[in-house]
């Protein structure tokens, strides 16, 4: 079945130094963008990404350090990225956990202005872990009947997952064929920061998803234990995450 798309479609995948989202850095992009129409287009390059690649990393994608030797940083590319993404909703495998977060931590590493919440999102690994419990490689056997040949690569990847999330959409009768129904149905969570540290209560508002504060009230906890901001601030936490916390802290400034 063909989406059904009313906005370019955008599947992305990502090759990495590892799985930090806050410290690991991308050494290959890969996006195939899906017109309304069918029309397709590629975005692929790799990236020099400053840091050495860990070799377990290297092991399961092939990349190694003298791959990307002479390839463009992050911050050459991101207008070139942004540009490619802007308008379009993405989708990937895994992406909401991985994919979207680190991304996202490229672009506020750079100090570029990109903002998540313009997108909307279809993980298929969601969709595909909801309906059969299982991974890349045996989602595409799954639904395709196809071996993936040269798995992780990011373009390999990337193409098997918009193949895997049309034949869903044929399988599945009640997925319907709608980007924002599928975003719908493949969210995971309710995250307010992207790597689910902070997340939305009943009430909407934003409590700790980790550690010893785990279901307090962010704002809370910043009230009555100043020095926690500060050490999350100062942690190995994303980006990101840093900058949701920043954001209720403001919040709560001249609250009596």
């Amino acid at each position: 079945m063909e989406l059904n798309l009313k906005k370019p479609l955008v599947i992305l995948d990502l090759e990495t130094t590892g799985v930090s989202i806050a410290t690991d850095r991308i050494v290959e992009i890969s996006a195939l963008k899906v017109l309304p129409g069918g029309a397709e287009d590629w975005l692929t390059m790799r990236l020099n990404p400053g840091i050495p690649i860990s070799p377990e990393a290297t092991r399961i994608h092939g990349i190694s350090d003298a791959d990307v030797a002479n390839a463009p940083h992050f911050k050459d590319v991101a207008k070139r990225i942004a540009s490619f993404l802007e308008g379009c909703d993405l989708a990937g495998f895994n992406s909401m956990k991985f994919d979207i977060p680190i991304l996202c931590e490229e672009f506020l590493r750079v100090n570029f202005d990109f903002n998540p919440a313009k997108h909307r999102y279809v993980d298929v690994q969601v969709i595909f872990h909801k309906k059969e419990q299982r991974t890349l490689g045996a989602a595409y056997r799954f639904y395709c009947n196809r071996e993936l040949e040269n798995a992780h690569s990011a373009q390999a990847d990337a193409a098997a997952t918009y193949e895997i999330l049309k034949a869903q959409l044929d399988r599945y009768p009640d997925l319907e064929n709608d980007i924002e129904k599928l975003s719908s149905f493949s969210a995971f969570n309710n995250n307010a920061d992207l790597a689910g540290r902070i997340v939305f209560n009943e009430q909407g508002k934003e409590i700790f998803n980790f550690g010893k504060h785990k279901g307090k009230a962010v704002e809370l906890v910043f009230k009555e234990e100043p020095s926690y901001y500060s050490w999350m601030m100062n942690g190995d936490f994303p980006l990101n995450t840093k900058q949701v916390i920043t954001a209720i802290k403001l919040r709560s400034f001249g609250k009596v």
